[in-house]
C-alpha cells in the first residue's frame, strides 16, 4: 500500500538534499572551539548555515542567531531568559490562547515564581483580539509571545500590527515562527520582532535543531549555564550535522517556497472543498489566513483519535490536535479557545501537506474521509 504522508506539522521527512551536504559533519567533524584547523573548519560551517538563517528570515546580522538543540528549547530561552534578564522592567508576561503547550508552560513555570501570566482570547478562527492585547498589557510586561501560525488550525497572526501595540504598551515580542516558516515570508525587521523561534525539522532538516533570533540590543540571559558556547546563551558542544543540515535546509526552503507553496496551496483548497461536502463537517481556523499547506477540519459525533487510526488503514496519516499534546486524553486547548465545546474539539483532524505530496491524491484522500467518517458515525453512541 503507498503511503499518503500528511502530517508535516509534526515531523518533515529530511530533504535528501540537505542530508548528501550535511553527512559529512556526521561522520567526521572537530569541535568548533578548538583552535586547531580540524575545529575551525566546523565552526567555518556553523557560521555559514548562520548566515543562511539570516537570509530566511532577514536578520540584522549573523550575531542574531542563537543555535539550539529545538524550537522547545528556543521558547524556553526567548521567554525564561529574558523574563529573568529583564525582571527590573516588570514580572509580568502574556501570550495568546492558542500558543503552543513550549511557550504556555514556560510562562506557568514563571507564574510558580511570582511572574502574572495572562492569556489573549481569539476569535472563532483564532486571530488574537487586538483590543484584548491592549487591555491585558502594561509598562510591566516584560515579554508578550505570539505564534505567527498555529499548528493546529493553520490560522496566520497579524503580526506587524501586534508588535506596534506590544511596543507601544509594553517590552518585547516573542514570535513562534516553527509552523510559518518556509511556508510563507518572515521579514524579523519589517514586522518589529524582538525574538523569533525556529525549527529545524519544519523545514526538512534533521531533528534536533532549533533557531532563536535575538534582536540586536535585547539582553537575555542563559538558562542553562555551562561552556559559554552560542554566546554564552546555549552551552553545550554543538552538533555540527543537524546545524550545518538546517541551515542548507533554510536555503533550499526559501529558494522553492514561492513555488512549492502556490502548489500546494492548490491541492489544499481541493482537499477543503471536497471534505466539507461530508455532512457535519467543519473547517477549522481562518478560511482565508491559513498557511498554504494546511487544511484542518471538524467531524461531529466521533472522536479524532478513531478517525487517526482509521485513516491509518488506508495508508494515510492525518492528525488530530498537536503532536507534542497528544499523550493526553484532554481536548485541544486550541480548539477550546475559539469557542468549540469539548465533544467538539475531541473530533478533529489536520492534514498537512509537504514534497510528497500532488493533486492526483486527493480523491483517495477525499474517499478515505468519507468512509471513514461514515464507519465512526454508525458506531457512535453520540447520534441520536
Amino acid at each position: 500500500m503507498d503511503r499518503i504522508y500528511l502530517d508535516h506539522a509534526s515531523a518533515m521527512p529530511i530533504d535528501t538534499r540537505v542530508f548528501e551536504f550535511a553527512k559529512p559533519y556526521l561522520i567526521d567533524s572537530g569541535n568548533p572551539s578548538s583552535l586547531y584547523e580540524f575545529g575551525q573548519d566546523a565552526k567555518v560551517a556553523i557560521e555559514d548555515s548562520r548566515r543562511k538563517i539570516v537570509d530566511l528570515i532577514n536578520a540584522e546580522n549573523e550575531k542574531t542567531i542563537i543555535f539550539t538543540g529545538s524550537a522547545t528549547e528556543s521558547n524556553n530561552i526567548a521567554i525564561r531568559g529574558t523574563a529573568y534578564r529583564n525582571i527590573k522592567e516588570g514580572k509580568e508576561v502574556l501570550s495568546s490562547a492558542i500558543d503552543h503547550i513550549s511557550v504556555i508552560n514556560p510562562m506557568k513555570d514563571l507564574q510558580k515564581n511570582g511572574w502574572i501570566f495572562n492569556t489573549i482570547p481569539v476569535d472563532s478562527n483564532g486571530i488574537i483580539d487586538l483590543s484584548q492585547l491592549e487591555k491585558l498589557l502594561t509598562k510591566n510586561t516584560v515579554v508578550t509571545s505570539i505564534m505567527y501560525a498555529n499548528n493546529e488550525i493553520g490560522t496566520i497572526e497579524p503580526i506587524k500590527e501586534i508588535s506596534e501595540i506590544v511596543h507601544d504598551k509594553g517590552k518585547y515580542l516573542h514570535v513562534d515562527a516553527t509552523a510559518a516558516a518556509g511556508r510563507i515570508p518572515i521579514d524579523v525587521q519589517k514586522d518589529g520582532i524582538d525574538l523569533l523561534t525556529l525549527s529545524s525539522n519544519d523545514l526538512y532538516g534533521p531533528r534536533g535543531a532549533g533557531a532563536l533570533y535575538v534582536k540586536p540590543g535585547l539582553k537575555i540571559q542563559s538558562i542553562m549555564p555551562g561552556g559559554g558556547q552560542e554566546r554564552g546563551l546555549r552551552s553545550g558542544t554543538e552538533n555540527i550535522f543537524v546545524i550545518v543540515g538546517m541551515g542548507e535546509a533554510a536555503r533550499i526552503t526559501k529558494n522553492e517556497m514561492d513555488t512549492e507553496s502556490n502548489r500546494l496551496l492548490k491541492i489544499r483548497d481541493k482537499l477543503i472543498s471536497e471534505i466539507i461536502k461530508i455532512d457535519e463537517t467543519y473547517l477549522t481556523g481562518h478560511p482565508k489566513k491559513r498557511l498554504p499547506h494546511h487544511a484542518s477540519f471538524r467531524f461531529s459525533y466521533i472522536e479524532g483519535e478513531s478517525i487517526l487510526l482509521n485513516m491509518d488503514m488506508y495508508g494515510i496519516q492525518i492528525a488530530t490536535g498537536s503532536a507534542c499534546s497528544s499523550k493526553t486524553l484532554e481536548p485541544s486547548h486550541v480548539l477550546l479557545a475559539i469557542g468549540l465545546k469539548h465533544e467538539e474539539a475531541h473530533g478533529s483532524m489536520v492534514m498537512t501537506l509537504g514534497h510528497s505530496n500532488n493533486m492526483n491524491q486527493v480523491q483517495k484522500i477525499v474517499k478515505a474521509v468519507g468512509e471513514t467518517v461514515s464507519r465512526l458515525r454508525k458506531l457512535s453512541p453520540l447520534i441520536k
